[in-house]
């Protein structure tokens, strides 16, 4: 028995992580393994409800949890607010600083159902799936920052220690292991020094992984790859601030926001969410896509365990895609609701799963 904590969250956040946990039911089932799903509040619905977006309930249904999902948080009506206690979004990086969730792994891949909707050219993106390791906690969105008493001058600290790099680097490695055994550190190691110790370290883990083909990028040279031909990467590993705008860039790839699943680490737990916002003008009108929850969910899956149920549910996606059961940020011709993308994916996993005695 696996426990898992589904949270919400705001907006489109209960419609679609609905629509996951119906995947994850239908997968369970066809594998024969058992989920157990608790519920807690985050974000405005938390506010709302209990006077804070991170009830301290929460954490301790986190704490016990094997897995975390997410939906998403946020409403208009709390936009700019500057009490911590009345910001949707605390509770996102609340829940992640109380899970210590250290590394932010976002795949990127495209589908030839819908590779005509990325903004850039068929023949470019063709053949894409990579995935991007992110560090989460270091660097210099953490570091010491501050200005100087006359306001002129600012600075932020970036700093890396070698267990931070490691414990990424680990997981990164152990990701190529399981692709083509390719892996690229994305870094600036001519000008910054963090940078240095991340190649020496990443390169000496490279003994503890003789099979993984290591190969280095600069960062500015590794954004424009991933424009220019996005197909030669399997596996990204770089830094908190690289992550952040690799993986921004990187999103629009696929051609819609709706398909962009991800996960975070850390070491006694993971939380799996869709890329996305909580986008609630769409609330309520069963029209959000589902479909990157219902990958965060896959992941999940593989993280606790179960590859095979994993797998079928990714295939279950390019199945629902290439049979045009979608919603309408992708087909606009002819869309579907956000239940009958569940409904399809689900009945796929239990016609198709096949399971190994």
């Amino acid at each position: 028995m696996r426990n898992i904590l589904v949270l919400q969250g705001d907006g489109i956040g209960p419609e679609i992580t609905n629509e996951a946990v119906k995947v994850m039911k239908a997968a369970a089932k066809a594998y024969n393994f058992e989920l157990n799903f608790d519920y807690g509040l985050i974000g405005a619905k938390a506010i709302y409800g209990q006077g804070k977006p991170l009830p301290e309930e929460t954490i301790q249904k986190a704490e016990k949890s094997d897995a975390i999902l997410l939906g998403a948080v946020g409403v208009p009506e709390l936009d700019g607010e500057k009490d911590p206690d009345r910001r949707p979004e605390m509770g996102l990086l609340g829940i992640r600083k109380a899970m210590q969730l250290y590394c932010n792994i976002r795949p990127v891949k495209t589908y030839n159902a819908i590779k005509h909707l990325s903004p850039l050219k068929e023949k470019v993106v063709a053949g894409t799936d990579f995935v991007i390791f992110r560090e989460l906690t270091g660097g210099i969105y953490f570091g010491e920052k501050g200005r100087t008493d006359s306001g002129q001058t600012a600075f932020d600290d970036c700093r890396y220690s070698v267990s931070e790099i490691r414990r990424i680097a680990k997981l990164a490695y152990e990701e190529a292991m399981r692709r083509n055994k390719k892996l690229l550190l994305a870094d600036k190691a001519n000008v910054l020094e963090t940078s240095r110790l991340w190649r020496e370290t990443v390169t000496e883990m490279n003994k503890e992984y003789p099979e993984v083909t290591l190969e280095y990028q600069f960062i500015d040279n590794a954004a424009m790859q991933i424009i220019l031909n996005p197909s030669q990467f399997s596996v990204i590993v770089t830094e908190n601030m690289f992550g952040d705008i690799l993986s921004d860039e990187a999103s629009v790839i696929t051609g819609s926001l709706g398909m962009l699943p991800s996960a975070s680490y850390g070491e006694k737990t993971a939380l799996f969410e869709p890329s996305h916002g909580s986008y609630p003008q769409a609330a309520g009108q069963n029209t959000a896509n589902p479909v990157a929850t219902i990958l965060s969910a896959a992941m999940l899956l593989q993280y606790i365990g179960y590859a095979d149920a994993a797998k079928i549910v990714e295939d279950a996606v390019t199945a629902a895609l290439e049979s045009g059961v979608t919603t309408s940020d992708i087909n606009t011709g002819n869309p579907v609701g956000t239940t009958d993308v569940g409904d399809f994916i689900a009945k796929y996993v239990t016609e198709n799963a096949k399971v190994t005695v």
